[in-house]
């Protein structure tokens, strides 16, 4: 029997591939399941487990409260330094582990427009994008409100994302900040950041990244760029499991002109002092409120590790290669029964994911999910196929998208009549 070209050529990919070793690390990615939901919720890396399985014998139930003082009080900034080096390109002291990814993009969009009505009245403007992930759209609806200002929309074409010429149009001089996310949740659209971010900063506007959909996945240069403000996800690409805290990243220089809005002992110059009014700690732990989640927030630095041996270049172009990889098979297996491309086709404007749309979409992501096969679907009909370089196989996309093609032929079998 011969071969099919595109399972051969899978099988190729996948001796030649240099961070092929490093599946065995992850949880079950050697089973038969097809996991296509890495940008939305990581495989749970082997050492993670087992790590957290010590820690809850030795670390927490042999020094018991002690543990604080020994190592958890300083893991919000050892991680988030470890965040800032290895997948942000930021030097220490400007990324810290904290909240919820929500928490903390109103804490650092709320902080933002606070110092840019103080520094100039007039700037009472945010600029978002239509298409923005909605938690970034619904907290700066509620910012907006909250503090008198005016949100101006781009509007933008959904299978891409905000150009350069659109921010350009939309900013001025009441603007006080922009938020775009740097890889587009639905469509995987790869924004131009360091451009993006000087047109930003020429209008006198401050800049938050949403990094949720590119942190661990795409090359992020924080620093080299002039991000003012990052916040990104860890459960996605970082592997930090389900509900892992987010980290937040802020200038260095911006530190002490911010004050964040949500006042916390875990904040304050010396919180074992007790004392009776807030006062904000010198650098990046200012940006902190409550008591830190640890167990949330140690699987993730098994990932790191990885990341740091690898090279997050080596990671992109792995990434690169696999929604390449997806893209071919969609023009041979799905493209003759009707199904377009909602990402862009350059890989240049594509971060680690892949959107397919057809009005069956919906239907086909419910089948595939009875057949051990996992993506996500994203109104309207796109089946949504995020490919993680670490733990995601060239044979595992093709198995993925075969089935994708079987199913969605019996779904558009039965709606002629003919199931």
């Amino acid at each position: 029997m011969t071969l099919d070209p595109q399972l051969a050529y899978a099988r190729r990919m996948d001796r030649a591939d240099g961070l092929a070793h490093y599946r065995k690390r992850f949880h079950g990615a050697d089973d038969d399941l097809v996991y296509f939901d890495g940008n939305s919720l990581g495989r749970p890396p082997v050492a993670a487990i087992e790590r957290m399985q010590r820690f809850m014998t030795h670390d927490w139930g042999g020094r018991l409260i002690r543990g604080w003082d020994e190592a958890w009080l300083q893991l919000p900034v050892e991680i988030g330094d470890r965040i800032g080096r290895a997948v942000i390109e930021a030097k220490a002291g400007q990324t810290v582990i904290g909240d919820s990814t929500t928490v903390l993009l109103y804490k650092l969009a709320r902080a933002a427009v606070d110092a840019q009505l103080a520094r100039d009245p007039e700037r009472r403007e945010i600029v978002v994008d239509t298409d923005n992930f909605p938690t970034d759209r619904y907290v700066l609806e509620g910012i907006a409100a909250e503090r008198g200002l005016h949100l101006r929309w781009i509007h933008v074409d959904t299978s891409l994302g905000v150009t350069p010429a659109q921010l350009a149009a939309a900013v001025g001089p009441q603007t006080a900040l922009v938020v775009v996310s740097h890889v587009a949740y639905r469509s995987a659209y790869l924004a131009d950041a360091p451009e993006l971010t000087r047109i930003a900063h020429d209008a006198g506007a401050l800049i938050l990244w949403d990094l949720c959909h590119s942190a661990g996945s795409v090359p992020v240069k924080a620093d080299a760029w002039g991000f003012d403000l990052a916040v990104g996800c860890t459960y996605k690409y970082l592997n930090g499991g389900p509900g892992s805290p987010a980290f937040a990243y802020v200038r260095d220089d911006l530190q002490s002109i911010l004050r964040q809005p949500i006042q916390g002992w875990f904040g304050t110059t010396d919180q074992f002092d007790m004392g009776p009014g807030y006062e904000p700690v010198r650098g990046i732990r200012r940006f902190l409120s409550g008591t830190s989640p640890i167990l949330a927030m140690l699987p993730m630095d098994e990932t790191l590790a990885m990341i740091e041996e690898a090279g997050i270049a080596a990671i992109r172009a792995k990434s690169v290669a696999l929604t390449s990889f997806a893209i071919e098979l969609h023009e041979h297996l799905l493209a003759p029964l009707g199904v377009t491309l909602a990402s862009p086709a350059d890989p240049a404007e594509r971060g680690g994911h892949v959107t397919l749309h057809h009005d069956a979409m919906r239907e086909v992501t419910a089948r595939l999910w009875q057949r051990d096969v996992i993506p996500d679907y994203r109104d309207p009909g796109g089946l949504r196929i995020g490919l993680s370089p670490l733990s995601t196989s060239f044979e595992e996309v093709h198995r993925g998208l075969d089935a994708t093609r079987e199913c969605l032929r019996e779904v558009i079998a039965e709606r002629a009549g003919l199931g």
